[in-house]
């Protein structure tokens, strides 16, 4: 929450890029890599902590990632733009690794 709200500050709102479709191979990169790093965070942290806990650490560090990205690409206009819908796809990347994770660690 912190971080997607240092995200509107740093960006102002995040304005909607021309041809930032919701379907994409952009997006595809974006679910992906949000569902790696938000596996990984999860075994990392389950080695240590139950399912509930290892899952939200998990979920902050894959926010983290996702919004730093964007942040990045706010700072870079010239190449990047920033985009809500890139961070909606690392939310679904992430969400779909917590359900893997919990449905592996029955």
């Amino acid at each position: 929450m912190h971080l997607t709200l240092a995200f509107l500050l740093f960006t102002g709102g995040a304005p909607r890029r021309a041809g930032d479709a919701w379907l994409g191979r952009d997006k595809l990169l974006h679910f992906a890599v949000s569902a790696v790093v938000q596996g990984a965070a999860y075994s990392a942290f389950r080695r240590d902590a139950r399912y509930a806990v290892a899952a939200q650490r998990a979920s902050l560090v894959t926010v983290a990632v996702g919004v730093g990205k964007e942040l990045y690409d706010a700072r870079h206009p010239a190449r990047h733009t920033a985009s809500w819908r890139d961070l909606a796809w690392d939310g679904i990347g992430g969400a779909a690794a917590t359900v893997v994770a919990h449905q592996a660690d029955r």
